[in-house]
């Protein structure tokens, strides 16, 4: 990598899942100690290049990554006893080993270490721990008649994007007023394409029906522009030309039109109203806002964009408690926008130790300049007082749900006679129809409720199970799930593995489940078999566990209340995979397995002859008619069905 060079006299390692090939290790001259003397030992052979650094302890997992203006300086920091927090004081004690990498700038071992600590998860480092996307509104640009609807991901598509907003809620919100103002179609290229009369879309006032020639293409893009004015914040000249045609459909006497009018001026007022509060003069910025309290720390993100509110989200960064807020902000920031395009301007709560720095990065990120204030009054201060105020009641409901969910966990255990609390439960359930399109599939909860980016699904592969076989696809799925954890922990220190399982079923399941687990030789893992009793009522509920009688809680026991929440998720959670497996096989066609023939050009290809199967049966020449299927593409397809048909 031209970016980064390595430490002179630095030996090379392996790549393994906790180092990449870039990084080298220098060992001290007694590799068997840990702490001050270890960091010692590298300072002769560090020079004063800013780079990353890594801290790892005796079985060489990472413990924390950092950058530095000047490496020698700051790892000669770490190597004066006495002068740290706790937490610091903690890590050095731990630390067996560093490794180094050198960059030509600050600002790129910056965005470096951001990357490494969302990569590696570092334990000493704040990490912020969703890392969700953000969904956009997209109005296409590849089509006579655009088209208007919710985007998520990476922004392949040719059409303008309008974002982010806070979720999907906020996007449907807007969405649906934009369609009764402006009346743009939200249906794919391919609906438009074969409809021969309007949609009901068209007949409950949310679309001008341009797939049925009932909107001229000029006054169609008219309304485009519009909507997109108003995404861009200009809205003053829609709702003056809305009142004016109102009015002039008034005074003609054409009341139902004047009435179309006020509805959509009345649907524009709704949408700006639901944004909730709109800066003045604040046209495009993230406002960021820490609040602490009891070692937890929430971080309110509300988005402004066009001068509007589009919605506020709040995070929950893994903090130790003794980090000042200026560590826990810039640790945020720089890992929020590690995989997102920051806006022109960052409005914080608190500042950064190097503000000029995360800009100069961030700035390097989106190519163009992003500022960074913390405002001390005026409209930008309220702003950020608003986001303050929603992080501290975010917070104190997060506090109380996380003591009620400790409450929950603790009860489990004792009902359960399990040795500890349990803070990692591994939910399973299977689903299928008549054995059709079988899926297995896996929830998680633990301290903080329910961790759905640890949530998994399973398509079940073994052919040779009976349809309905539900012990065969517990077995496939459970056998799979710890053959991967064997695999990729077998020393159960990364926190992937479950304190309890919760099957769903009854003696049958349990048994099913301990065979396997047996034969893996992990029967140490407490499992409960979760079925409902004989009369098959929600509240009666019999737990099973191998080698102990059946049993049951009491009908108002909050634990039970937890098992069944629990159950219900994993049950959603089946039904939902199983339902988009079924979905998928049902809108396959012949046409997805011949090679070069994509989305775009199946189609073309099944708007022009109305089937796969008369696909299948054109002729070449036919085929080489379709718009945008080249002749060698003809011929793919005429050989594909003709040698395999």
């Amino acid at each position: 990598m031209d970016a980064f060079s390595l430490v002179p006299g630095a030996l090379p390692l392996q790549p393994n899942e906790n180092h990449d090939e870039n990084f080298m290790t220098q060992q001290p001259a007694t590799p068997t100690k840990t702490g001050y003397d270890v960091i010692q030992g590298y300072l002769r052979s560090l020079d004063s290049s800013p780079g990353v650094y890594r801290m790892l302890d005796a079985d060489s997992r990472v413990l924390y990554v950092g950058k530095a203006r000047n490496l020698k300086a700051r790892v000669s920091n770490y190597s004066r006893p006495g002068q740290h927090s706790p937490r610091i004081a903690r890590m050095i004690r731990e630390t067996s080993s560093m490794m180094f990498l050198t960059t030509r700038t600050e600002t790129e071992a910056l965005l470096l270490e951001q990357n490494l600590i969302k990569q590696l998860k570092p334990r000493y480092n704040v990490l912020l721990r969703d890392d969700k996307s953000f969904p956009n509104i997209m109005v296409t640009k590849d089509h006579a008649f655009p088209m208007i609807k919710k985007h998520r991901g990476a922004k392949k598509q040719k059409g303008n994007y309008y974002g982010p907003f806070a979720g999907a809620g906020a996007v449907n919100r807007t969405l649906n007023q934009l369609q009764r103002v402006f009346l743009l179609r939200n249906c794919s290229d391919s609906d438009f394409e074969t409809r021969t009369r309007p949609c009901l879309q068209y007949q409950i006032k949310r679309c001008s029906g341009p797939c049925c020639g009932l909107i001229a293409e000029s006054d169609y893009q008219a309304s485009v522009r519009d909507a997109e004015k108003f995404l861009q914040g200009r809205t003053k000249g829609i709702q003056e030309a809305l009142a004016k045609q109102m009015q002039d459909a008034s005074a003609a006497m054409e009341f139902e039109r004047a009435a179309a009018m006020r509805d959509r001026i009345k649907a524009l007022t709704q949408v700006q109203s639901a944004q909730g509060i709109n800066p003045q003069n604040t046209a495009e910025a993230d406002v960021i806002a820490l609040h602490r309290d009891g070692g937890q720390a929430c971080v309110q993100v509300f988005f402004i964009r066009a001068n509007q509110n589009w919605g506020n989200h709040d995070y929950y960064p893994r903090i130790s408690g003794d980090e000042d807020a200026s560590e826990v902000m810039e640790a945020f920031v720089g890992q929020f926008y590690s995989n997102r395009e920051p806006p022109r301007m960052l409005i914080l709560s608190h500042g950064l130790d190097n503000d000029d720095l995360m800009a100069a990065a961030l700035a390097e990120k989106a190519e163009r300049k992003v500022e960074i204030t913390v405002p001390q009054r005026g409209e930008k201060a309220e702003l950020v007082q608003n986001a303050l105020r929603n992080a501290r009641e975010s917070l104190a409901r997060k506090m109380s749900e996380t003591a009620t969910q400790a409450r929950l966990l603790k009860g489990v255990a004792e009902a359960f006679d399990m040795e500890k609390v349990p803070q990692r439960i591994e939910v399973y359930d299977n689903s299928h129809i008549q054995g059709a399109h079988a899926v297995g599939a896996m929830v998680v909860a633990g301290p903080d409720g329910f961790d759905k980016n640890q949530y998994r699904k399973f398509n079940i592969k073994d052919e040779s199970l009976t349809p309905g076989d539900d012990f065969g696809m517990m077995k496939e799925v459970l056998t799979r799930r710890f053959q991967r954890l064997l695999k990729e922990d077998p020393e159960r220190t990364l926190g992937t593995w479950p304190d309890l399982l919760l099957i769903d079923g009854g003696q049958g399941q349990v048994s099913a489940v301990r065979e396997i687990m047996d034969t893996l030789g992990v029967s140490d893992i407490p499992m409960v078999g979760v079925a409902k009793g004989l009369d098959r009522d929600a509240g009666k509920e019999e737990f099973h566990r191998t080698g102990k009688p059946v049993m049951a809680l009491r009908h108002n026991d909050p634990v039970l209340y937890f098992i069944q929440r629990m159950r219900d998720e994993v049950h959603r959670f089946a039904i939902g995979t199983h339902r988009a497996k079924r979905s998928k096989a049902i809108g396959a066609t012949p046409l997805d397995d011949v090679p070069g023939v994509g989305a775009t050009r199946k189609r073309a290809l099944l708007a022009h002859f109305g089937s796969a199967k008369a696909v299948a049966r054109a002729n070449l020449a036919d085929l080489k008619a379709v718009d945008g299927v080249s002749a060698k593409l003809a011929q793919t397809v005429y050989d594909y069905f003709h040698e395999n048909g």
